[in-house]
């Protein structure tokens, strides 16, 4: 089995179980949103637009920072968590970046000691 064919399986199990905790059929934005409330430490609530994008935004700075790319700065008053980037993000094509997400997602999810 290739290294993409693990990843893929295990991405599909990852996958199945937060569907099966959260009642819902999740994809990738839906899983970076989860990991983006989970790092922002509110709690669940109504949230607008743009703040959903910070929540995603949140997440992607958590979970690339093991690899170098963000640093965490603190959180402001109102407790988001700010980063700051410390490398650029290498050139990727669309599936590449969705592979580094998959990647980095299962990852976060070993590192929590799983779902």
């Amino acid at each position: 089995m290739t290294e993409r064919q693990l990843l893929e399986e295990s991405w599909k199990k990852l996958v199945e179980k937060l569907n099966k905790r959260f009642e819902s059929d999740l994809d990738l934005q839906g899983i970076l949103f989860l990991i983006g409330l989970q790092e922002l430490g509110l709690g669940f609530k109504k949230y607008k637009k743009d703040e959903k994008v910070n929540i995603m935004h949140i997440a992607i700075c958590s979970l690339l920072e093991p690899y170098g790319y963000y640093e965490f700065e603190g959180k402001d008053q109102e407790g988001w968590p700010h980063f700051k980037a410390k490398e650029t993000l290498p050139f990727l094509k669309p599936g590449e970046q969705v592979e580094l997400m998959k990647r980095a997602i299962l990852d976060y999810f070993e590192k929590e000691g799983g779902i």
